[in-house]
């Protein structure tokens, strides 16, 4: 295959690294933008001029006129919230006829939020940190095959068997469990017809989708969320999302073989930011940590939960790379760094008094790791109007290629502000193609 024809777009930190800036600035060129995991737990912020998009399950290829764009079956769907979110963008004036939803797809149902604020609250001091909005329970009952489907969407009787099947056992859950007052069957029926019958028609075939496409020589975009660090595999668990972040479940998030998958670009930004729970060896609680969050304004897409923010570790990214398998990095708000006098990128960690270059298996070790620090040069320039990397000031060169022989993956791209516009491509860079001139 040719290696320009697919791209997947990860995020290679805790999530939040600007993925859905750089996924709208490939999308241009993109025929399908198909996304594989995670629900409305994610926000992609996308801005255009005037123009800010938040986007929470639709896939940012949305807003290029003609790109086709897929929920995968990798998702976990909340037909409420993809209904406010349709009518939001064709308020504004967004097409958003070519968005597709895999019939294998799982629902995010009304309980599965109430489930999730219950558990958290369960835990006290020992929450994860959830977004809250029912995710953790949504995948759950997928495993534990009592989900509901997209494919339910397509008939309202068989949607409401479905719930019927599986209403019962949520209701003995939440009222002997949580105390709370469960739902009537009838109702629930009735709060969820009006969205079956906007999203009833958007059910398709996902897999047979994408692969017509690839084998006619499409380009695909491949959109995760989330990042490698929140994957529920390979992240620091439990204080990880509910689904697969890492670019081999674009494959099985999509219905396609992992032979399509040409590409995999890793999106980090220039510094370091998380939100919930969990140790987080390079944050910054002085002034600088401050600084970094408003200037980068670092708070969440969907809760506006302030994040937490903190130098670039390199450590985590050369994690990142090898279970991304990564092939080139973008590298996101570059310019929230000006005007610093000095800039940290963590380059090892010092754990139980030994370095070591590698991150941790466990989360007992990774709170006894601290950064060790390599200090760069600051620069004060404004570079948000820089389109060449050769125009970067010389400061700000230098701490790029030391974050690129840390990790050892090229840089592609460079991300010098929040417009698809500020962006730099790098030279020779294998995204060419994707790039409008």
């Amino acid at each position: 295959m040719d290696k320009s024809k697919s791209v997947a777009v990860v995020g290679a930190q805790w999530g939040d690294e600007g993925k859905g800036k750089v996924i709208d600035y490939l999308a241009s060129k993109a025929d399908i933008v198909a996304r594989f995991q995670g629900g409305n737990n994610a926000g992609h912020t996308v801005v255009y001029g005037a123009n800010i998009f938040k986007l929470h399950h639709v896939p940012s290829g949305i807003l290029n006129a003609g790109t086709l764009c897929l929920l995968g079956n990798g998702m976990v769907v909340d037909p409420l919230v993809l209904v406010e979110e349709l009518f939001e963008l064709e308020k504004r004036g967004i097409d958003t006829s070519k968005l597709y939803i895999s019939g294998k797809a799982h629902l995010n149902m009304a309980y599965h939020k109430d489930l999730d604020e219950a558990n958290e609250e369960l835990l006290g001091e020992k929450k994860i940190g959830t977004t809250g909005r029912g995710i953790g329970p949504a995948y759950a009952d997928k495993v534990m095959r009592r989900g509901i489907r997209a494919v339910d969407m397509t008939g309202f009787e068989r949607f409401r068997e479905r719930l019927a099947d599986i209403l019962p056992l949520q209701n003995r859950i939440l009222k002997e469990i949580y105390n709370h007052k469960g739902y009537d069957l009838d109702e629930l029926f009735e709060l969820y017809c009006p969205a079956l019958e906007r999203l009833g028609p958007l059910v398709t075939d996902g897999s047979l989708l994408l692969i017509e496409n690839l084998t006619a020589g499409k380009k695909v975009l491949f959109e995760g969320a989330q990042g490698a660090l929140l994957d529920i595999d390979h992240g620091t668990y439990p204080y990880v999302t509910s689904s697969s972040t890492v670019a081999a479940a674009a494959a099985t998030g999509n219905g396609v073989g992992p032979q399509h998958i040409s590409q995999v670009l890793g999106v980090i930004k220039a510094y370091t930011t998380r939100v919930g729970e969990g140790p987080f060896p390079t944050e910054d609680r002085s002034e600088a940590g401050e600084q970094l969050r408003e200037r980068g304004n670092e708070f969440g897409t969907t809760t506006g939960r302030p994040r937490r923010c903190g130098w670039f570790d390199s450590v985590i990214a050369r994690y990142a790379a090898m279970v991304n398998g990564l092939t080139g990095l973008a590298v996101t708000k570059l310019d929230v760094l000006s005007g610093m006098d000095t800039v940290n990128m963590a380059v090892a960690y010092s754990c139980s008094g030994a370095e070591t270059n590698n991150f941790p298996g466990s989360i007992e070790e990774l709170k006894e790791c601290t950064p060790v620090y390599e200090t760069y040069s600051g620069w004060d320039e404004d570079i948000s109007r820089v389109r060449r990397f050769q125009d970067l000031p010389a400061a700000a060169r230098h701490f790029l290629k030391a974050l690129e022989e840390n990790v050892g993956v090229k840089i592609e791209l460079v991300s010098v502000g929040p417009d698809r516009s500020q962006t730099i491509t790098c030279q020779d860079s294998s995204l060419e193609s994707w790039i409008v001139p």
